[in-house]
């Protein structure tokens, strides 16, 4: 089972299987990539014959053939054209000269199996299972972000020991770490730090220095940097590096690694078959899709190279009800005593499970009579669907790590390394079942389809407000609910001895829906935020008291928004406990006028007082001076490059400003900052805590200022006597 495998210029592959005596390699030249050739449209009689003969003409192509397979779930099999190809780097190109020709001589045709990763393409055509038998050996290298704009660093990190001096010193420690820890994966806070390593040793003329296995390769480039657009937000996408005997987890350029930990990624290797490198970089969607695509082939059908399903008809009436999103209960702006929060257990991959929904048997043509789709009448048939196939398995795992998870923190001496584990194979499969419902409404998912989305939130509307209902009907009166959560507090209207126990009213409505209502809290309150400028509440800014814990529950409050300045977050975290103890916005106020007077006194340490934002366009895209345009200014004077996408760092000195002195980049000498800047950050946070008891930022402000006011009289008072 490697863990990586290697694609050399002369068409050679190498795996790697990592053992407990060092990894091991196994070579072969004899691997063809495929792709197929098929009509798009089911009907069409073509000919492919034209097609197979030029192929087999072309230099790059080893063989053709014909062979039977499904184009699509919805297609059955037919004869299609396989196309083995010299190396995994021609695939592409091969199958573009069929796009070109798709007019003349042999008419519309697709193309399949063509933009598959290739350690994945490697591992889906041969059977291979790239889940390492062992574990893995690491050592992670980084740099500061002042070097990263250097040619060759005077600093580099290395398995957590810090290497400064000349050029030779730091390759020096750099090739020790790697002879004596002979790493399986390399840890990167950025990819450049593989090439720029290697250009430091050709400066030095060091020639034996080396991060490769293999000899005779040092490292390819797979792909080099780019922007994108996802969903709205720009992101940035690094050049990826590739070096062989060992796979690379570039920090700046991976989701799973981030947000979970290596254990994550390797459960979601096992399930994809992306090796650990492709794995590491790949988003959510793409790791998604990996999982579909090999029940696909599982199945015999096809991936196709570009989506081309379109959308059924639909009336006008249908189309208006379609086009609607999950259910939502807009919250009682306030402080509620007694709320308890109640979730659906993976609501929308459930749903998609026990209602059968799933591409390949939405609409139907053999059941089109009926109405299964609750609002849209839409038909699912009885043949079990691939999705469910494809969701099923990771609930069930995520629900059994989830009980191990309370199983391991109920004993005396949890194992922290076990809890670490489950932790990080629970959080990697939490997003993949997060993002199963969106990629159905994907335009480009390689097997998603508008109607199931549609479906899905369908059912989901039907499933929350029959759980509102009922719970009424128990005693229980509903203050927000959103998508897949309730919140709920006792009906005062319903005596104590009427009401319905909440276990039993949650149990009945599990056994109605067929998706399991948890418990998932007890508050001893819970505060619904107003929008900023609406007295209606803000659908996802509230926080609450954990019943019978020194704990609270934020969401979207600038605790929790990864821009916000570490003081304001812990002033804000402050007020909250404040207010926990005392319900009183005196006591609030008094925490936030501290913290104003130590911001002036300069009191404040500037480390604490760092944002972070994401830059959105180039330098020159922006037409106002903003904050980010500064930041920028002074990377560019610095030779930094920050790409959209990616993060800029810095302290606000001079708000007031417009040119590049209005702030100072985080790895700067910064001794100072703006306090009346901040000051209004920290009022911003703390109108968050105190606007559902009625408080706004005018009177906040009003107060602070009379406040200062009766202190200075105070003060004069004073002194004249």
């Amino acid at each position: 089972m490697p863990f990586t495998i290697d694609f050399l210029d002369d068409g050679r592959v190498l795996e790697w299987e990592a053992t407990a005596a060092g990894a091991v390699v196994t070579e072969t030249d004899e691997y063809t990539p495929r792709f197929y050739v098929a009509p798009r449209d089911p009907d069409a009689d073509l000919d492919l014959t034209a097609l197979q003969s030029m192929y087999d003409q072309h230099p790059d192509v080893d063989a053709t053939e014909m062979v039977s397979r499904r184009p699509g779930f919805r297609r059955d099999e037919e004869s299609v054209l396989a196309v083995d190809v010299e190396h995994v780097n021609c695939v592409t190109g091969l199958a573009r000269q069929t796009r070109q020709l798709s007019d003349y001589p042999v008419g519309d045709l697709a193309c399949f199996n063509v933009d598959l990763s290739r350690e994945f393409r490697y591992c889906l055509e041969n059977g291979v299972d790239p889940t390492p038998a062992n574990e893995l050996s690491t050592l992670r290298l980084s740099v500061p972000v002042a070097e990263t704009s250097n040619d060759l660093y005077g600093e580099l990190t290395v398995a957590g020991e810090t290497i400064t001096g000349s050029v030779e010193d730091i390759l020096t420690g750099v090739r020790a770490n790697i002879e004596t820890r002979d790493p399986d994966v390399l840890v990167c806070s950025t990819s450049e730090i593989i090439p720029t390593l290697y250009e430091m040793a050709t400066v030095a003329s060091i020639d034996e220095f080396t991060l490769s296995r293999w000899p005779g390769v040092d490292y390819q480039q797979l792909a080099s940097q780019s922007t994108y657009s996802s969903y709205g937000q720009v992101g940035h996408s690094p050049a990826r590096y590739n070096v062989p005997g060992r796979a690379i987890i570039d920090e700046s350029n991976t989701f799973f690694y981030g947000e979970t930990n290596l254990d994550g990624v390797l459960d979601l290797v096992s399930r994809s078959k992306k090796p650990v490198q492709e794995l590491a970089w790949a988003s959510i969607g793409n790791v998604l899709t990996a999982i579909q695509i090999c029940e696909a082939h599982d199945r015999g059908v096809l991936v196709p190279w570009n989506s081309w399903r379109h959308e059924f008809h639909k009336p006008m009436g249908t189309l208006h009800d379609a086009d609607r999103g999950g259910f939502i209960f807009a919250p009682e702006v306030g402080l509620h005593e007694n709320v308890h929060e109640l979730d659906f257990s993976s609501l929308y991959p459930n749903i998609i499970c026990t209602r059968n929904v799933s591409p390949d048997v939405i609409r139907c043509d053999c059941h089109s009579d009926r109405e299964d789709v609750p609002e849209l009448g839409y038909s699912i048939c009885d043949t079990r669907g691939y999705l469910v196939d494809v969701l099923e398995p990771i609930i069930g795992a995520r629900d059994d790590i989830k009980t191990a998870i309370d199983r391991e923190n109920h004993r005396d001496d949890p194992d922290e390394d076990r809890l670490a584990e489950l932790e990080g194979r629970s959080g990697a499969l939490k997003w993949i079942l997060v993002a199963c419902f969106g990629y159905q409404g994907f335009s480009n998912a390689k097997f998603g389809r508008i109607e199931c989305h549609e479906a899905i939130n369908a059912f989901a509307r039907e499933i929350l407000l029959e759980a509102k209902e009922r719970l009424e009907a128990g005693g229980w009166r509903v203050v927000h609910g959103i998508v897949d959560s309730i919140w709920v507090t006792p009906d005062s209207d319903v005596d104590d001895d009427e009401r319905e126990a909440l276990e039993t009213v949650a149990a009945n409505i599990t056994e109605a829906v067929e998706i399991r209502l948890e418990h998932e809290a007890q508050y001893d309150w819970v505060a619904f935020v107003p929008q900023r400028e609406s007295d209606a509440g803000a659908l996802t800014r509230y926080f609450g008291n954990v019943a019978g814990e020194d704990e609270f529950k934020i969401r979207g409050l600038e605790a929790r928004q990864r821009s916000t300045p570490p003081f304001i977050k812990e002033v804000q975290r402050d007020c909250l406990d404040r207010l926990a103890g005392t319900r009183s916005p005196d006591a609030v106020l008094r925490r936030l006028e501290r913290a104003i007077e130590a911001l002036h006194n300069g009191e404040v340490a500037v480390e604490r007082l760092v944002e972070r934002n994401r830059v959105s366009k180039p330098l020159e895209g922006y037409t106002q001076n903003t904050q980010n345009v500064a930041a920028l200014k002074r990377a560019r004077d610095h030779g930094l490059a920050v790409h959209p996408g990616q993060d800029v760092e810095y302290v606000v000195v001079d708000d007031e400003k417009t040119s590049r002195d209005r702030v100072s980049l985080v790895h700067e000498d910064v001794e100072t900052y703006d306090a009346s800047y901040y000051e209004k950050q920290l009022v911003r946070a703390v109108e968050s805590v105190l606007s559902p008891l009625g408080w706004d930022r005018t009177e906040i402000q009003r107060t602070i200022a009379e406040t200062r006011e009766m202190n200075l009289s105070a003060f004069t008072e004073f002194g004249d006597n």
